[in-house]
C-alpha cells in the first residue's frame, strides 16, 4: 500500500497495554537498564518513544477506566483503589468508549486479556459463592463496544480465575485456589502472591499470558486484510504478579524472575508484530505499546537494586504512588505509514488521549459527554508543529485518591507524602471519621505516628532542575502553587479539563481527598467504595 492509499485508508490499531511494567524496564529507555528488551526496541526504532507519557492513575483498574473513556478516573464513582473480581462493572451505562467509537466508524473491535473493569456475574442466589458458571456475564467488554472478548475478570492474582470468551466463562470452577504469599511492604520480598478463591480446569496461571497472546495472534489473522479496519486491545496479565515466567524465560534476564517476565513481555511484542507481518498489513497498523503504571513493589526492588537495576529509572516511588515513578510509563507508538522511524517526543502525554486522538484519525467529533479529559495525540504523531504544548495540564492519582497537577516544569501534589506505597506512606483513613479527622487519618493530612506527620500537606516540585521530586519548593513560589491549585479545582468543578459544556462527576466535587476545596462538611461512609489495593 503506498503512503497516499494509507493516508486514505483506516489504520488498523493495535494497544498491547503491560501490567506494572516501569519506565525503566526498557533498554530503549533506560540506557542502564539490565533488561534487554530487543523487541521493544525494535518497535521503537521502528516508530516514536515518549520520555513524558503518564497513566491517569499509579494504580490498574482506574488507568484502564480512563484509556478506554478518555476521562478522568476520579470522575468515576471510583474515588481511591482498584476492583476486585467480584465488584460491580465501573464504566458507566452508555458512556463512549474506543471501542465503541471505533465500532461506529466500521471497525471489527476485541479486547483479549486482563479486564479489571469490572462485570456482573449470574447469580444463582446471592454471595460470591454463588455464582452461575453456566450462565453469560453482562456489562462487560462486549457491552462496551467490543465485538469480541477472551480473558480474565482482574488481575492474575485475583479470583474467581475463570476465562471468560465474549460473555460465558469457558469452564465451570472445580476446586479452590490456596491464598499465597503476601505479607507486608506489598511484596517487596518478590514472593508470589494469590488470593484465595474458586479455580476453573483450564485455568493454570503460569500459563496465561501464553493463552491469551495466542488467542491475539489468531484473531489479528482472522481479521487482517478485511475490508474494515480492526481494533485490537490487548492488556496483558504481565508482569503483574504472581511472576510466572514460562520455563523458556526462566533465568534469561540475569536479573530476577521480574526481568525474566518482562522478557516474556517483550517476546509477547514480538509475536504480534510478527502475526501482523504475516498478515500483511504492517505499513497501516498502528502497534502501541505501554503500561497502566510503574512497576510495583512485587518486583523485588532491593533485589533489582543489587543487580543495579531501577524500573523507575530516575523517576522517585513506583505503583501506587503520586510520584512520577507511580505514573510516568513507557510508551512507544509505531506506524510505518505516517510515524517517522526513530523519532522521539518529550511532549507530555496522557493515556487518556487515546479517545481523542482515535476520534481525529476517523475524523470524528466527540460529543461534549465523552472523553472530557482526552487531548488528540495525532500532531505530535505525525510530526506536526505545535504553537502551544498539546495538554494545558495533565492531572494524576494515587492509590489512595490523592491529586498532583502537572503543568510545564511544574508539579504540584495535594498530599504530604507519596500518596501511595514508598515512603513517607500516608495512613489509612477510618470509615466514618469527620471530615478533617480523616484527613490527619492520611488522605490528605498527616496522622500522629505515620509517616508524613512532620511534612507539610502539599509539595511543589521543578521537574526541570529536579526530576527525583526531593526538593519541596512549595513555599518559595507560592504563586505558581496557588495557579496550579486553582486549575485543578476548575478541572473538577467543570467535570472536564477539555473545552466543552460542563459535566457532572460521580459525588460531585463532595470526596475526601478534595480536601483543599471542602470545608464545614463530613466524610460519607461510601459502602459502594471498593477496597484499598492490599
Amino acid at each position: 500500500m503506498s503512503i497516499a492509499e494509507c493516508e486514505r485508508a483506516k489504520p488498523n490499531i493495535i494497544y498491547i497495554l503491560a501490567d506494572d511494567m516501569g519506565y525503566g524496564d526498557l533498554s530503549c529507555l533506560n540506557e542502564d537498564s539490565k533488561i534487554r528488551t530487543a523487541n521493544l526496541d525494535r518497535l521503537a526504532t521502528d516508530g516514536m518513544r515518549f520520555t513524558d507519557a503518564h497513566a491517569s492513575s499509579a494504580v490498574c483498574t482506574p488507568s484502564r477506566y480512563s484509556i478506554l473513556t478518555g476521562r478522568y478516573n476520579w470522575r468515576s464513582r471510583l474515588k481511591r483503589g482498584v476492583l476486585f473480581g467480584y465488584d460491580r462493572p465501573l464504566i458507566e451505562p452508555g458512556r463512549m468508549t474506543v471501542a465503541s467509537l471505533l465500532k461506529g466508524h466500521g471497525y471489527t473491535t476485541a479486547c483479549v486479556g486482563k479486564w479489571h473493569l469490572g462485570w456482573t456475574w449470574p447469580m444463582k442466589e446471592s454471595g460470591e459463592e454463588d455464582i452461575d458458571y453456566t450462565r453469560p456475564i453482562t456489562d462487560g467488554p462486549i457491552t462496551h463496544g467490543f465485538d469480541y472478548f477472551f480473558g480474565i475478570i482482574g488481575s492474575l492474582d485475583m479470583p474467581p480465575y475463570v476465562y471468560v470468551e465474549n460473555d460465558l466463562p469457558t469452564a465451570i470452577p472445580n476446586r479452590i485456589q490456596p491464598g499465597q504469599g503476601g505479607g507486608a511492604d506489598h511484596g517487596a520480598d518478590g514472593a508470589i502472591h494469590l488470593r484465595q478463591g474458586p479455580i476453573a480446569p483450564d485455568f493454570w496461571h503460569e500459563e496465561c499470558l501464553t493463552r491469551i497472546t495466542e488467542k491475539a495472534e489468531a484473531w489479528i489473522a482472522q481479521n487482517a486484510g478485511k475490508d474494515s479496519p480492526f481494533f485490537l486491545y490487548f492488556p496483558l496479565t504481565a508482569p503483574h504478579n504472581p511472576i510466572l515466567p514460562t520455563a523458556e524465560f526462566q533465568g534469561k534476564s540475569g536479573v530476577n524472575a521480574y526481568g525474566d517476565f518482562c522478557l516474556q513481555v517483550d517476546d509477547t511484542v514480538r509475536r504480534i508484530m510478527d502475526a501482523v507481518d504475516r498478515a500483511g498489513v504492517a505499513e497501516n497498523t498502528i502497534i502501541i505499546f505501554t503500561s497502566d503504571n510503574g512497576c510495583s513493589p512485587r518486583a523485588n526492588l532491593k533485589e533489582l537494586a543489587a543487580k543495579g537495576h531501577n524500573p523507575s529509572y530516575v523517576f522517585r516511588g513506583h505503583k501506587a504512588d503520586i510520584y512520577e515513578g507511580g505514573h510516568r510509563i513507557p510508551l512507544i507508538i509505531r506506524w510505518p505509514a505516517r510515524i517517522r522511524a526513530g523519532s522521539c517526543s518529550d511532549e507530555t502525554v496522557c493515556l487518556g488521549d487515546l479517545l481523542a486522538t482515535c476520534a481525529d484519525i476517523v475524523g470524528a467529533k466527540l460529543p461534549d459527554d465523552a472523553g472530557e479529559d482526552s487531548v488528540s495525540n495525532l500532531p505530535v504523531w505525525l510530526d506536526r508543529p505545535l504553537d502551544r504544548t498539546l495538554r494545558e495540564a495533565t492531572v494524576h492519582h494515587s492509590v489512595n485518591g490523592s491529586f498532583s497537577i502537572r503543568k510545564g516544569k511544574w508539579k504540584l501534589e495535594m498530599c504530604a507524602g507519596s500518596g501511595g506505597w514508598s515512603y513517607p506512606k500516608p495512613a489509612s483513613a477510618s470509615e466514618g471519621m469527620p471530615l478533617r479527622e480523616a484527613f490527619e487519618g492520611g488522605w490528605s493530612y498527616p496522622t500522629p505516628g505515620s509517616a508524613c506527620v512532620q511534612l507539610p500537606p502539599t509539595q511543589l516540585y521543578d521537574l526541570s532542575a529536579d526530576i527525583g521530586e526531593r526538593t519541596n519548593v512549595y513555599d518559595k513560589h507560592p504563586e505558581v502553587a496557588s495557579e496550579l491549585k486553582a486549575l485543578l479545582t476548575r478541572y473538577v468543578e467543570e467535570g472536564r479539563s477539555t473545552p466543552g459544556a460542563r459535566q457532572a462527576n460521580h459525588d460531585g466535587i463532595t470526596w475526601p481527598q478534595l480536601w483543599w476545596m471542602l470545608s464545614g462538611t463530613s466524610a460519607k461512609d461510601d459502602d459502594h467504595q471498593p477496597k484499598e489495593n492490599q
